[in-house]
């Protein structure tokens, strides 16, 4: 896909409640692609876009950063904290190197995916969120879901619509 497909792809797409997956190498603009998504959607663009980083949060924290948590449900949980799901409402969320999340953890992601709900480290009060989700990923998730490091039930609630972005050796522009 050439750039002017993709922008031309990003308005006919940018209000579908879809969850959008981007592929393609490192520094191709995944980023931006997802940035333009959320400011396209007329109805999400004034709402918050949170950008998450999967592999750079320490698994330690990663569910706490995500789901939030409750005053004590670990010890430094010295307060009630809304994790970026929560915050989101209303908006975007980017998940970048979506294959660097653990196997457990795609289970809960899978769950906010299908259901749009979570409950908070410590809590068992469930929490609706209406988010937009967009992926990326500059890794093969077929192979990984053939190595077992991958679930397939998730490969297919991301790749619904799926936009692979040209690396930057191959755009002439």
């Amino acid at each position: 896909q050439s750039f002017k497909e993709i922008y031309s792809l990003i308005d006919r797409i940018s209000s579908s409640k879809a969850t959008i997956l981007l592929r393609g190498e490192s520094g191709t603009g995944k980023r931006m692609v997802a940035r333009a998504i959320h400011k396209a959607d007329k109805k999400r663009k004034d709402k918050p876009f949170m950008e998450i980083s999967c592999g750079a949060l320490p698994r330690e924290i990663i569910e706490s950063e995500l789901f939030g948590h409750t005053k004590g449900s670990f010890t430094g949980a010295i307060n009630e904290r809304k994790g970026r799901f929560e915050l989101a409402h209303g908006g975007t969320v980017l998940l970048d190197d979506i294959d660097s999340f653990s196997l457990d953890l795609q289970v809960k992601l899978l769950r906010v995916l299908q259901h749009k709900e979570f409950e908070r480290v410590g809590d068992h009060k469930t929490i609706k969120v209406d988010v937009r989700f967009v992926v990326s990923t500059n890794q093969d998730l077929e192979k990984a879901i053939v190595e077992k490091k991958f679930r397939e039930d998730l490969y297919y609630r991301l790749n619904v619509i799926s936009i692979n972005i040209p690396p930057l050796r191959s755009r002439k522009e």
